[in-house]
Order: structure tokens, then sequence, then C-alpha cells
């Protein structure tokens, strides 16, 4: 599945009109970042997580999305079911993601 890139004026209605959702917060410097990315295209394609909606937030462009999760480092990733925030972690690795995800069901 295509990975959604949100910003400020969108990210609310993502959050509300999917039922699961995954939320990574890069930014443009951030290497780390850079270097999880083709991870995150990975996941967001598993048939595992096909329920599971997958959000790319640029931290430094998006003020209000990060307060929404409470943005410490990056990157960060945030979980989101119904629209409410259920849990966070500050990770370049690929299992603590995965273990976030699976908080979703």
């Amino acid at each position: 599945m295509a990975i959604i890139q949100a910003t400020d004026s969108d990210f609310n209605n993502i959050l509300t009109s999917n039922e699961k959702v995954i939320v990574k917060y890069y930014a443009d410097w951030c290497g780390n970042c850079r270097l999880f990315s083709p991870k995150f295209k990975r996941m967001s394609d598993n048939e595992q997580y096909k329920d599971v909606t997958f959000v790319d937030v640029n931290a430094e462009q998006s003020p209000e999305a990060r307060k929404v999760a409470g943005v410490t480092n990056l990157p960060f990733f945030a979980v989101f079911k119904n629209g409410e925030l259920v849990d966070t972690v500050a990770a370049s690795k690929e299992d603590a993601v995965t273990n976030l995800i699976n908080k979703l069901n």
C-alpha cells in the first residue's frame, strides 16, 4: 500500500477516516529517518498489515501533527486507533516498530 504524505492540514482527517494508523515522523536532515524509509515502505506492502494505514509526516513542517504524538526524537513512530493515540516509540529498529504496530490488534 502507498504511504500517505500528511501535513498539519490533513493529519486529523487521515486519523479519523482510518481505523488503524502508524505515523513515521521524520526530517529531511535525519540520516536514520532516510535509512528507515525503505523498511517502512516494505512494512506498508506487507499483507500482514493490510488493514493499517501508513503515514509519513515531516516533523519540521507539521508542528501540530508533531504535538499530537509528543514527538521527542527522530525517527519517531506513533500508532493511532480510531483517531486516538495508542502508543509511541522513538527508534530506528524495525522490530520496535513492528511491536508498536502489533498494539493496534
